[in-house]
C-alpha cells in the first residue's frame, strides 16, 4: 500500500506521544502534515482526524484532566483512526 509507511510512522509518533517523548503540538503537527495521506481518503476520514486533532491541541490548556479532553481517550480514538484509514486505504487498493 502506498501510505503503509506513512501511517506507520504515525502509529510511532503517536507511541512517542503517549510516553510522553513527544508532545500533543508536534504529534498534530506530524499528523497534518500528511497531505498526501488526508487526499487519499475520505471527507469524513479528514473531518474526524480534525476533530481528534482539535481536541488534543485544546487539552494542552488544560492542566488536569477533563472528561471532554482526556489525552488517553483522545490517543486510544487516533490509534483507532489510524486503523480505519489503513482498512480503507487497504480495501481501495484491492481489486474488485
Amino acid at each position: 500500500m502506498f501510505h503503509s509507511d506513512t501511517l506507520d510512522h504515525l502509529n510511532r509518533q503517536l507511541g512517542d506521544a503517549a510516553a510522553g517523548r513527544i508532545d500533543s503540538h508536534a504529534l498534530v503537527a506530524a499528523l497534518r502534515s500528511q497531505t498526501a495521506l488526508l487526499a487519499a481518503l475520505t471527507p469524513r476520514h479528514r473531518t474526524v482526524l480534525e476533530d481528534i486533532a482539535m481536541r488534543l491541541e485544546s487539552a494542552r490548556l488544560f492542566s488536569g484532566e477533563s472528561c471532554s479532553f482526556n489525552r488517553n481517550d483522545l490517543t486510544d480514538a487516533l490509534g483507532a483512526w489510524l486503523g480505519h484509514a489503513r482498512a480503507h486505504l487497504d480495501r481501495a487498493a484491492s481489486p474488485a
